[in-house]
């Protein structure tokens, strides 16, 4: 895969992560006072997953003619790029246990964590299989 092609990979990872936290803001501010934590935990998840679908789809045509193996780089990219930013900023700025971090992996109180990492790994090969490119 080219470079060219990974560097607009990861100026879109950068659109999708001011997404999430615009995303974590609107849940902490709007959701959780006015439908309850559990409820905003997880349609704040769902939010995520929609617009890192919707990311991809706008993204993948202008990445150019890749295969279907590239399209999962892509993903696995992202995936590994988001896990490094969630355990990074976690635990050496927020100073957050491990143990505490670990917890958004347990489907409890809504939260369906695990469901937007999959969403961010598969979205560049769905975005690019449903808009004809492969």
């Amino acid at each position: 895969m080219a470079r060219a092609v990974l560097i607009r990979a990861v100026l879109w990872w950068v659109a999708i992560l001011t997404m999430a936290i615009l995303n974590g803001i609107l849940r902490e501010k709007l959701l959780i006072p006015s439908i309850g934590s559990f409820a905003a935990v997880m349609t704040s998840g769902l939010i995520l997953s929609c617009l890192i679908f919707l990311v991809s789809c706008v993204a993948v045509p202008g990445l150019g003619h890749l295969n279907a193996a590239q399209y999962w780089i892509i993903g696995f990219v992202w995936l590994v790029m988001t896990l490094i930013f969630e355990f990074g900023f976690g635990l050496f700025v927020q100073h957050k246990a491990l143990s505490e971090l670990l917890q958004a992996y347990s489907f409890t109180g809504g939260n369906i964590w695990p469901v937007v990492l999959a969403s961010t790994l598969i979205s560049p090969w769905l975005a690019a299989h449903l808009r004809g490119l492969l």
